[in-house]
This record gives C-alpha cells, sequence and structure tokens, in this order.
C-alpha cells in the first residue's frame, strides 16, 4: 500500500476531534450517511445529464450494515464513488483557505464542541470520535474500473491501495461485479463505541438525524426465527427501510413540524444546532419552483473568506444539480443555507448557462425579495415589543415568546448585520428594503435589544428641528 502523510490541517483537526471531549457523538453517523446522499446526488445528475452515464442502470440506495462482535458499522452507498486522485483529495486534504484560522480558534476554546466543530462541516472525519480504523472500498463511476482501499487510524497518515475484484472485502461490497460503483465506508469503532453497531441505536440515530435524505437508507440485521410455538429456530437475515426518504421541500407546510424543519437543516448544513430561522416558499404561476431558506444561529466560519462556500443547493425536478454556484443569491446574503428546486430549468444546464438562465434571475429576485420581507418583519415586531414594553412603566415582564422574538431579532443583527451593509451599495433594486433592515450602534439608550441599537428610521425621527445631516463613525465594529 501507498502511504500519504495527511494535509497539516487535517492532522490538526483529527486530533481534536479524537482528544477532544466531544459533547454529541452521535452526528458522526448523520455526516457519513449525508456524504453518501451527496455522491448518489452527483451520479443521479450525471445520468440524465451526460451521454457518457446515461447507460447506467441508477437504482440509487444507502445500506447499512454492522457486525456487533467485531465493532464494525459499514455504510455502503452506490454513488459516484471514487478514483485514486478523488480519495487524495478529498479524504487527505482540506482545500478551505479559512481552516487554518478555524483550527486556531478551535485550538484556544480548549473543549471544541459539536457547535464549533459542525459549523466548519468536516463530514468523513467525524467519524474518528468513533473509530479506531477506517477503511473505504470504492470504485468511480465513468472512470477506468479500478477498485481502490483507502485506510487510516486517524493519526498521522493513510495509505491508498488498488485491489483485484477476487479481494475478500471486494466480493463483499459487490465490488467483484465490474457494474457495481459507489463506496463502502467501514468503521471500526473503538471500545468507547462499540453501542454504534446495534440495530437499535443505528434506527434511532438515522430517523433522528437522516429521515429526510431523499434516498432509501436500508439497515441490514439479523434476528431470532422463532416456530408456532415460540421456540427458536435459529437466525435470519433482514434488510428494512429506516427512513421516510421525502424531499422535506417538496411537502406542504401544514404537515411539518418545527422539528422537520429543524432536523432537515441539520442534515444539509452539517450543523450541529437548531437553525435561527427558515422561510419555506412555493411559487406557481410562469415558474414553478420552491425554495427553503435557513439563516444559522451562528455565523459561518469562512463568511468573510474569498472563497467562502456556497449554502444553497440547486435541483431540478429534485435533481441535485450543484452546491457550488454562489450566484444563486446575492453575496450579502451568503450566509442563508437552504434548497433551491425549479420545475422549469433544463436538467442538463450547464454552470455558464446559470449564469445567464432569465428563469433562474427571477428565482434570485423572488428569493431576495422574500428573504429580506421577511428580516424586516422579524426586526419590526423586536422593536414593536420593545418600545411598547419601554414606553409602560407599569409593564409585566415580558413574556417568554415576546423574549424569544427579541432574542432571535439581537442573534440576527448581531451576526448578520455587516454583511448585509454590502447590500446598500451592491443592490440598488433592494437598498430601501436593506436599510430598513440593518442596525446602527448608538449613543442613545431607548435602542431596540440590547439598547445599544437604533435603525435609520429611528434615527431620522429623533432628529433636532432643523438637523439636516447624520452624524456616525465609522469602525470596524458590529
Amino acid at each position: 500500500m501507498a502511504k500519504y502523510e495527511f494535509q497539516t490541517e487535517v492532522n490538526q483537526l483529527l486530533k481534536l476531534i479524537i482528544h477532544s471531549m466531544y459533547s454529541n457523538k452521535d452526528i458522526f453517523l448523520r455526516e457519513i450517511v449525508s456524504n453518501a446522499s451527496d455522491a448518489l446526488d452527483k451520479l443521479k445528475y450525471l445520468t440524465v445529464s451526460d451521454d457518457a452515464y446515461k447507460s447506467i442502470v441508477f437504482n440509487p440506495r444507502i445500506d447499512i450494515t454492522f457486525d456487533e462482535k467485531k465493532q464494525v458499522l459499514t455504510v455502503q452507498d452506490n454513488g459516484i464513488g471514487m478514483s485514486e486522485q478523488d480519495l487524495t483529495a478529498n479524504l487527505g486534504t482540506i482545500a478551505r483557505s479559512g481552516t487554518k484560522a478555524f483550527i486556531e480558534q478551535l485550538s484556544k476554546s480548549g473543549n471544541p464542541n459539536s457547535d464549533l466543530i459542525g459549523q466548519f462541516g468536516v463530514g468523513f472525519y467525524s467519524a474518528f470520535m468513533a473509530a479506531k480504523l477506517i477503511d473505504v472500498y470504492t470504485r468511480r463511476a465513468g472512470g477506468d474500473g479500478k477498485i481502490w482501499h483507502w485506510s487510516s487510524d486517524g493519526t498521522n497518515s493513510y495509505e491508498i491501495e488498488e485491489i483485484d475484484p477476487s479481494n475478500e472485502k471486494a466480493k463483499l461490497y459487490g465490488f467483484d461485479k465490474a457494474e457495481t460503483l459507489g463506496s463502502a465506508i467501514e468503521i471500526h469503532l473503538n471500545d468507547d463505541s462499540k453501542d454504534y453497531a446495534s440495530r437499535w441505536k443505528i434506527d434511532e440515530l438515522i430517523k433522528k438525524y437522516s429521515n429526510h435524505i431523499a434516498f432509501p437508507i436500508y439497515l441490514h440485521y439479523t434476528q431470532t426465527k422463532y416456530d408456532k410455538d415460540g421456540k427458536a429456530e435459529g437466525e435470519e437475515s433482514k434488510v428494512e427501510q429506516v427512513n421516510s426518504a421525502n424531499a422535506l421541500w417538496k411537502k406542504n407546510k401544514s404537515e411539518l413540524k418545527e422539528a422537520d424543519y429543524n432536523d432537515f437543516y441539520k442534515t444539509i448544513s452539517h450543523d450541529g444546532t437548531d437553525p435561527l430561522l427558515h422561510l419555506h416558499t412555493h411559487a406557481e404561476g410562469t415558474q414553478e419552483y420552491t425554495t427553503l431558506f435557513y439563516v444559522p444561529q451562528v455565523a459561518p466560519f469562512d463568511m468573510y473568506q474569498a472563497d467562502y462556500k456556497s449554502g444553497l443547493k440547486l435541483y431540478v425536478k429534485r435533481v441535485f444539480i450543484t452546491d457550488d454556484d454562489r450566484e444563486l443569491l446575492p453575496s450579502y446574503l451568503r450566509f442563508v443555507r437552504g434548497i433551491i428546486d425549479s420545475e422549469d430549468l433544463p436538467l442538463n444546464v450547464s454552470r455558464e448557462i446559470l449564469q445567464q438562465n432569465r428563469i433562474l434571475e427571477t428565482i434570485k429576485t423572488q428569493s431576495v425579495k422574500k428573504l429580506l420581507g421577511e428580516f424586516k418583519k422579524i426586526g419590526e415586531d423586536a422593536d414593536k415589543i420593545v418600545k411598547e414594553h419601554a414606553a409602560d412603566a407599569k409593564a409585566k415582564e415580558l413574556t417568554d415568546e415576546e423574549k424569544a422574538k427579541v432574542e432571535k431579532w439581537t442573534k440576527f443583527v448581531k451576526n448578520y448585520n455587516r454583511p448585509l451593509k454590502e447590500g446598500l451599495y451592491s443592490d440598488f433594486a433592494n437598498r430601501d428594503e436593506i436599510a430598513a433592515i440593518i442596525r446602527f450602534k448608538s449613543t442613545d439608550a431607548s435602542g431596540d435589544g440590547d439598547g445599544k441599537w437604533t435603525s435609520l428610521a429611528d434615527y431620522v425621527k429623533r432628529m433636532k428641528e432643523g438637523q439636516k445631516a447624520i452624524y456616525y463613525i465609522t469602525g470596524t465594529d458590529e
């Protein structure tokens, strides 16, 4: 096997993950299943858009097997798979400029937690929280047909080798058949994590974190078979679908609970916390599309990096197209996560076409208006509560619902005020709407939230008679 050193940042991240008291180890399975779903999305798109892949018989699925005695948990998909180069790029490096700063932030915190790590989206690497060894067996769709084996114990290095179809593991995961594509992630559980090799634990976690993955997830297990008199006859193998396998954003809003939206957000964003807010819209008429947008509780760590990652996934008729198009929303809304699903775009749409597409431009325009309108409403509701309470000397303490509304708005302002200000000079069409949303630090004590913020409209109301100028001091603070 050829041996390779992990990229320095990966090595540092793995040490933090493995040697920290991780507050929510369960999420590693969510991360691995989400990666499997992404691999299926990618192949699904190619089979409908690229002639070279249309001959592939594609029946997408994710299979989970476990061996309780050997303490091994395996997640297998029949998606795009990986080549030797893919394994090095995807499992040996993190190609993002903010990585070093993020690692430093984690290290300084003294107690790296799931919120911070989830915010970064370590994906595959999170499995090392539960694993003493990970083996990956994979074959790339549209490649040379070779089967690759990647292996690491999560310390300083990993190994890659090509294996023969006659190899025991190649046969175990079906790679002895030339048509078998995708990846099998074999997680050898450490002693503290052996309970994950359990039917009930896996079933619980899939239903909790991955129920709305759009592809079926099958759990393989054995159970004791009994005769009609209740006597054990031996073991029988069973396969059971454990998720609902639907596109949550296509469901009617009346069918969904807050918990459904929150769970789906965690699946698509790799964030361990509930979102600050969500906005679910279905548009019909000259164009039909669905959007499901989320605003995170905590600002994305790379929000001010030049190569920030888009948090939006574009679908056409539920077929994944891209998650790497930063033109889906203007850059001042780069903190928004979620889904855009169009019924009218062609499935074989290219990136060049996306940048000039009239349909997508309409979706973008309407989405911006919807989002800004929602932000404005949240701000107005919070302002009204604070002002009415301040004006009434006999006012009782705020109710829990009122406190929650004010707290939501305060968090929003503190996290997203700065990027929204960019919209004042980059989005002339929506300048007035943005101006109504953003807040400014003020010496006036009657501002909303903690009394330090004011809107432009409220500042103007407080201007003295004859005052014609707005006075301000620039700075890098909020």
